[in-house]
């Protein structure tokens, strides 16, 4: 059955990388919301819906809907999530769910009470070279997982005017408050710290202690060109590593032996380094951060299948650990 969808919110990232990978899948976009009507009008010729709204409510009383989508703010997304909850309609958002912890726990209540799904968009967990390696953990060849070690930044151009980190730790660092423990186990113990030369310009560290045994660093910061590769993640394993740059390109490192000495040496692909980077010039609409891969779990679910999509439990998660790393840095 296709499912009919009402959208709120046109702004670049719904219309250029999230409505188009849901039209992929078996998905009516049925109405748009924004409060912008030029915007608005744009999205509709975009993808031929003629149902329009600036109000949200109008939208959400939609007759014959089966879900509901938005990519706003974090408040907008709190109101509209539990109202939309409240009509009995599942919903997919982006990440954050809210601007604070409490305000996922909210959801996640009104999730519970409606008896109807909340989704939301860590499509990190879905960034191909972070599915592959995913997978190579779930197969039981890795072994044990010792540390893991990252980093994920931004640049300074996000804070002009007055310097605010809130918006880059609620939709980029909350991220990383779900992405370790997906490939590695709950985290049961955190510690962060900061460098802050001028406003706006801010690295801090954070140590992990995994539920598992494993311990981890990841850096995050506003250091850095986003025109140049911002991501990195290394898993450590006994005798083996997994590297995943700029979410595509993946590494495997094994325990091979020395081979220089081996007049028969050659490549066996029991021990020796494997390594994966896609075909940027194939011509194939190819989603490599995730967003169609995500969708495909995100979009059952709505029709009220089970999938590994990530729901808003798993967000109340990722906002406690992101409040308690701001607490530690004072920001």
């Amino acid at each position: 059955m296709t499912l009919r969808i009402g959208w709120i919110g046109c702004g670049t990232h719904a219309t250029q990388m999230l409505l188009p990978q849901f039209l992929r899948h078996d998905v009516e976009l049925a109405a748009l919301c924004d409060v912008d009507g030029n915007r608005l009008a744009q999205a509709g010729r975009q993808f031929g819906v003629r149902e329009l709204t600036s109000d949200a409510a109008s939208l959400i009383a939609t007759r014959g809907l089966d879900a509901i989508g938005m990519a706003v703010g974090p408040d907008q997304h709190l109101a509209f999530g539990k109202a939309a909850l409240e009509r009995g309609l599942p919903v997919f958002m982006e990440k954050p769910p809210a601007g604070t912890a409490a305000g996922a726990r909210e959801l996640l209540a009104a999730s519970e009470r409606a008896r109807k799904p909340l989704l939301l968009g860590f499509m990190k967990r879905y960034s191909v070279g972070n599915k592959i390696t995913k997978n190579i953990l779930e197969a039981g060849k890795f072994g044990p997982i010792y540390g893991l070690t990252g980093y994920y930044m931004t640049a300074p151009g996000y804070f002009e005017g007055n310097v605010d980190y809130t918006g880059f730790l609620l939709h980029h660092c909350v991220h990383y408050m779900d992405l370790v423990s997906h490939l590695v186990s709950p985290v049961v113990g955190m510690q962060a710290r900061k460098v802050e030369r001028k406003p706006g310009r801010i690295l801090f560290h954070l140590a992990l202690d995994f539920e598992c045994g494993a311990i981890g660093t990841v850096a995050m910061g506003t250091m850095q060109s986003r025109g140049a590769p911002v991501e990195r993640i290394e898993l450590m394993g006994d005798h083996q590593r997994i590297e995943v740059d700029n979410v595509v390109n993946v590494t495997w490192h094994r325990n091979p032996p020395f081979k220089v000495a081996d007049p028969a040496a050659t490549l066996l692909e029991s021990e020796d380094t494997l390594t994966w980077r896609p075909n940027f010039t194939a011509a194939a609409n190819e989603d490599y951060k995730g967003y169609h891969a995500l969708l495909a779990d995100v979009v059952p679910a709505l029709a009220g299948q089970k999938t590994g999509a990530p729901d808003i439990a798993t967000g109340v998660v990722a906002m406690e650990r992101l409040e308690v790393m701001r607490r530690q840095l004072g920001i």
